[in-house]
């Protein structure tokens, strides 16, 4: 006896959305709301239709399923790399909230280019994505453009906004910088350094951060700062650290822009038998792994990407039901984090 095949679309044999409708005993309609995650349907209907598909095997087709409702249910999120935690906390909070909600991520990676961010844009619209998460506000005039008119909801993730019609999640950098360089001076430091690598739209306001605070103080000396456009990385912290100490002796505290930059720069102090703090302070941004067991543990700011992701995903999914948004811009701060270094 034959066993029974499953049911296949007419024209190229593949399973469609009809055929778990028919299996679970419910309309296209109804198995497509159920399988988007679609609060209206009940939860019961969700569960049967479920189980049809994977009875099925069915995957979606996401084209048709664009082309049939005018809008995808995909996400597109432009971050600016992989290589860094910062963004991989941020990406994997995002995804766990819109699968929750049954939807798919675009990821693109923009490596801070303005041209490679316009290209991915681009190319992902062509996909009538149901939502856009990018990071940050710092991108090209006809990115900027391209957002606003394709009618797509955005919000706009790290940085805030009270710009009309912006909806955004993250903290103030240059408030954050300002504490930990308020920290510094407190601590007794006179002669601080701020050096950075990568000089992202983040970097630089964090150095407007650190120049406030200096200036209040009377200490400021732009000849302390040094502003590399390489990628942060532990290899160019060592490195920044040894120019500085040649450049400048008499520097008794670093503000690096980024953990990595300044765990580079205590391995290097470790090396050279330099003691921190008592010799130099060094402090970091964005306490990333390993800044607590670095020797001596590294005083930074915890900036909190992952509720930054979630909050940013939350939003959108309101935008995108065409709810109500009682606050487009949500500040969740920062913790300032005092450890040994300083």
């Amino acid at each position: 006896m034959n066993k029974p095949q499953p049911p296949r679309g007419r024209a190229s044999g593949r399973l469609t959305l009809d055929d778990v409708a028919r299996l679970a005993g419910v309309s296209a309609i109804t198995a497509s709301r159920a399988l988007r995650g679609t609060r209206a349907v009940d939860p019961a209907l969700v569960e049967r239709v479920q189980n049809a598909a994977r009875q099925l095997n069915y995957v979606p087709d996401p084209a048709a399923r664009a082309l049939a409702s005018s809008r995808s249910a995909q996400v597109a999120v432009l971050i600016p790399l992989l290589t860094n935690a910062l963004f991989v906390e941020l990406l994997e909070a995002v995804q766990r909230k819109l699968l929750q909600a049954g939807y798919q991520t675009l990821i693109g990676v923009t490596q801070y280019d303005p041209e490679q961010e316009e290209e991915l844009l681009r190319s992902y619209l062509a996909y009538r994505p149901a939502g856009l998460l990018v990071t940050g506000f710092d991108r090209s005039r006809t990115t900027r453009r391209l957002i606003e008119e394709s009618g797509v909801p955005c919000v706009h993730m790290m940085e805030t906004s009270a710009a009309s019609d912006t909806y955004s999640v993250g903290l103030s950098q240059h408030e954050a910088a300002r504490v930990l360089t308020q920290h510094l001076v407190d601590s007794g430091r006179k002669r601080i350094a701020y050096i950075a690598g990568q000089l992202d739209d983040r970097v630089m306001q964090r150095k407007r951060g650190y120049q406030q605070a200096l200036e209040q103080a009377g200490l400021y000396d732009s000849r302390l700062e040094f502003l590399d456009p390489t990628p942060t990385s532990m290899a160019l912290g060592a490195q920044q650290f040894e120019q500085m100490l040649a450049r400048h002796p008499d520097v008794d505290a670093m503000f690096f822009c980024n953990d990595d930059l300044a765990q580079g720069a205590l391995m290097c102090a470790l090396r050279r038998q330099i003691a921190v703090p008592q010799r130099v302070a060094v402090v970091g941004f964005n306490d990333l792994a390993g800044s607590d067991q670095m020797l001596p543990p590294l005083t930074t700011v915890r900036t909190p990407r992952a509720a930054i992701g979630e909050s940013a995903a939350t939003m959108l999914l309101a935008l995108m039901r065409d709810e109500v948004v009682a606050q487009p811009a949500v500040d969740l701060g920062f913790e300032l984090v005092v450890r040994e270094s300083c």
